[in-house]
């Protein structure tokens, strides 16, 4: 309850109910090990924020690769998906680096995993990604090549409704 005090459920339901493209989203959220939870709501507006708030990187998403110009660039050893597809195709958003730290205000999460986020262009376009994890007390963001991937590496996402 910590991570959406003051949200009402009835808010959250009524967003969220005939809505059939973002239930199959949470759907594949949950499904994927994500454990989706809100975790924001503009008053304004009345959207609802939903993250993946598994302890660790979700487990179904993970081994991957951050976007299919990278997974295109492996000659061997090829993972079977990328972090920006799978969003894609779940209907989510990877996390950004403000979002990935706003997560992280909210428990300690990716204390033994790590996770892609959304790449600026200019980082994206000289063959990196970036990815965050928690350690030490403190959140790191780092960089690769976009093609490299890690059994321990996966993405967040988030979905606004």
């Amino acid at each position: 309850m910590h991570r959406h005090s003051g949200i009402a459920w009835t808010e959250v339901q009524a967003r969220a109910q005939g809505d059939a493209a973002a239930l199959r989203s949470l759907r594949a959220m949950e499904d994927s090990g994500g454990e989706p939870d809100v975790i924001g709501y503009d008053a304004q507006t009345g959207r609802v924020t939903f993250c993946d708030c598994s302890k660790e990187s979700p487990i179904g998403r993970r081994s991957v690769c951050y976007d299919r110009d990278a997974l295109d660039s492996r000659k061997e050893h090829k993972p079977q998906s990328s972090a920006v597809e799978m969003a894609d195709d779940m209907g989510i958003e990877l996390l950004t680096e403000e979002e990935y730290r706003q997560l992280q205000t909210l428990g300690e999460f990716d204390t033994k995993t790590s996770s892609w986020i959304r790449t600026p262009l200019e980082v994206r376009a000289l063959g990196g990604a970036l990815f965050c994890d928690r350690r030490y007390g403190q959140v790191f963001v780092y960089h690769n090549g976009a093609q490299s991937y890690y059994a321990a590496r996966g993405f967040r996402g988030a979905l606004r409704l």
